[in-house]
């Protein structure tokens, strides 16, 4: 399909603020850059019962903070579900101020608590640290759930880009670790090591998302060419330590017809599938990457938004 009239006049407008790539910034300009840019196309803020800002201990001491959304007062004798979530931004953009507006409606929408993680951010604290980070926030949630009026028993992960692809990795370390997940909700997961599928040879240029954009992202982030073939990087194709994918929790993946990530978001949902696990799996025509971002602007991300939210519902058993 033509890309959606809309996302077109998204393009143009980017094209017209003629602002600098992030691949032409610091990490620290660039971070400024997404901050400022990112609340402009999305969908009005949903008001929430509570937002709580908790300093998590990591496991090498750090403490990391979590926001927790509650949509409605906690119920002590009826626990609610939970959506963890981890924001996209290439693992060197991105805060939980970010991807504030996504967070309150799916907590909304989902009828479910959301925590949104600040995992930290590279080159300074470069690959595996997002990825232990954000394990370590799932680990935190599912121990200490019930003051904060969660059920244990139904937690999702999900996340954006490189969000997902952080989702992806906790989905294998929650079944190794014998922490029950709902539901792994991925929004075009970034899964490969090396950009090399025909969607990136055809769309690495002119759909926001370019290739030196994606190169220069993962240079701040991995320490050397090897973590590239690591599956904590690349879940799709990764060797260095690859698990067997057997048994982790069902997934709902998104991927966007105009997006670099298309291609590597289907074959992972296919890899998913050949292991054994249940995928739901849509590509949404006409759009781009971060497009569940401009939901603001853009009228039919709407269906998007309400199919995600309604697989979590239908993984936490909401009617």
């Amino acid at each position: 399909m033509p890309l959606n009239p809309k996302i077109e006049q998204v393009l143009e407008m980017i094209a017209r603020a003629k602002r600098p790539a992030y691949h032409d910034l610091t990490p620290q300009a660039a971070r400024a850059s997404y901050e400022k840019s990112a609340p402009i196309l999305e969908v009005p803020a949903a008001p929430m019962y509570s937002i709580e800002d908790v300093a998590v201990p990591m496991s090498d001491g750090a403490a990391v903070r979590v926001r927790l959304y509650h949509p409605a007062e906690p119920q002590w004798a009826n626990l609610a579900p939970a959506l963890v979530y981890y924001h996209g931004g290439g693992f060197t953009v991105g805060s939980v101020n970010t991807h504030d507006a996504i967070c309150r409606m799916f907590a909304r929408d989902a009828q479910c608590v959301v925590m949104s993680v600040d995992y930290r951010l590279a080159p300074e604290h470069p690959f595996p640290t997002a990825v232990d980070d954000a394990f370590d926030a799932l680990k935190w949630l599912h121990e200490n759930a019930a003051p904060y009026g969660i059920d244990a028993a139904r937690i999702a992960v999900g996340g954006d880009s490189a969000g997902g692809t952080l989702a992806t990795v906790c989905a294998v370390l929650a079944r190794d670790a014998g922490i029950p997940l709902a539901l792994q909700l991925l929004i075009y997961p970034g899964t490969t090591g090396h950009q090399q599928t025909d969607s990136h040879e055809r769309l690495s240029d002119g759909y926001l998302l370019s290739g030196d954009t994606i190169q220069w992202f993962f240079e701040q982030y991995v320490r050397d060419a090897d973590d590239r073939h690591d599956w904590r990087f690349a879940p799709l194709d990764g060797t260095r330590g690859a698990p067997d994918f057997r048994g982790v929790a069902p997934a709902w993946i998104a991927t966007a017809e105009y997006d670099p990530l298309s291609d590597e978001g289907e074959a992972y949902a296919l890899k998913l599938r050949e292991a054994g696990n249940a995928v739901a799996f849509t590509c949404y025509a006409g759009m781009i990457h971060e497009f569940f971002k401009m939901g603001g602007y853009v009228p039919d991300v709407a269906r998007a938004h309400a199919d995600a939210a309604a697989a979590l519902r239908e993984a936490f058993g909401i009617e």
